[in-house]
């Protein structure tokens, strides 16, 4: 393939039909000129191994709309936090809507309530993609206007991320700087050493397209969640990489269809102080780039 193409943006009018159809303001990443929507979960209270853990540490959903590459059409794609009981009837209402399914999965292991993750996608004009979208999650407590606001419960502690952990040792194991969300710390680190096609649209970190780890609790003991963005030859080597680490393997799965190399997604978790799980992390991410056989393209 020639020069690579470069993804037109969304104007300022399409990046507000967006925000008007689900009534919420997302943001917009001009470098991969992608505007995201966050959909946290903020009604369910989560428990891991019966500890209680933050909705930010991976439990809120989100949506994302590009321009494909030819800028002809636009790609949505989102990650959907639900029970159990939620699933049936929000794929009912997603192909009521005119979009699609690409996945359906746990994220966790010795969560309660269980959750599932869905994973939904479509194409076309953006304006009427994002009432699609709208229209698929209304009755459900993803729309933004189905979730109480603030989210906080009364009286929380408002320690956050940057109270609760060594950001500086974190970011030295890592070699990344991660963002604060509440009580929670997350590195989100994207595959800038292969293009990856899905529906002609460039999949990229900021639409789904990563390998992130959020740390929840404290520095001496800490949670850590996560997921990597493989390639099928590299999926062994980081499963080695996370369990010499103690890390626990708790999902292998795709997110998406028909992309372009196949992109396989590892869940991971672990316990313990903040700066060994995260060398686990980094262990994995080291895994990645390796094999320059599969589908590179630069």
């Amino acid at each position: 393939m020639g020069m690579p193409l470069k993804t037109p943006p969304l104007t300022t009018q399409e990046q507000d039909a967006i925000a008007t159809a689900l009534g919420r303001k997302g943001t917009y990443n001009e470098a991969q000129s992608t505007y995201s929507v966050p959909l946290p979960r903020n009604d369910l209270t989560v428990t891991v191994k019966n500890n209680p853990v933050p909705i930010p540490f991976g439990f809120g959903g989100w949506v994302a709309f590009k321009k494909t590459l030819d800028g002809k059409q636009t790609v949505m794609m989102s990650d959907t936090v639900l029970l159990e009981a939620e699933v049936n009837p929000l794929i009912d209402a997603t192909h009521a809507a005119g979009l699609e399914v690409g996945a359906i999965h746990n994220h966790f292991f010795y969560e309660q309530p269980r959750i599932f993750y869905m994973h939904l996608h479509g194409m076309g004009d953006t304006a009427a993609l994002a009432e699609k979208y709208a229209k698929a999650i209304r009755n459900t407590k993803l729309f933004p206007a189905n979730q109480a606001s603030g989210g906080a419960t009364a009286g929380a502690p408002a320690s956050t991320g940057s109270d609760l952990f060594d950001l500086a040792a974190l970011d030295g194991v890592v070699k990344y700087k991660g963002v604060v969300n509440g009580p929670t710390y997350k590195y989100t680190v994207g595959r800038d050493d292969v293009q990856i096609v899905a529906m002609g649209a460039e999949m990229t970190a900021a639409i789904g397209l990563n390998s992130w780890a959020s740390f929840a609790g404290k520095q001496s003991d800490a949670h850590i969640a996560g997921d990597i963005a493989m390639l099928d030859g590299e999926v062994n080597n980081v499963v080695k990489a996370l369990r010499q680490h103690n890390l626990e393997i708790v999902a292998l799965h795709h997110h998406m269809l028909g992309e372009q190399p196949r992109t396989i997604f590892l869940h991971y978790y672990g316990r313990g102080p903040a700066t060994d799980l995260a060398k686990g992390f980094r262990a994995a991410l080291d895994q990645l780039g390796k094999g320059k056989t599969s589908g590179m393209q630069h």
